[in-house]
């Protein structure tokens, strides 16, 4: 069971490198941050 176990871990670590899967919604920005939010505005222009 334990050799199972190693087999099947490096078939997926192989898999992964052949064809990773890459989710963008992981690294997809929603939105601004809170530090632009402190700032005052969205674009960090000031209107003087």
């Amino acid at each position: 069971m334990n050799f199972l176990t190693h087999l099947i871990g490096y078939a997926a670590a192989i898999r992964e490198f052949v064809a990773p899967t890459y989710r963008p919604e992981r690294y997809y920005m929603r939105g601004p941050g809170p530090a632009c939010a402190r700032r005052g505005n969205s674009l960090g222009i000031s209107a003087h």
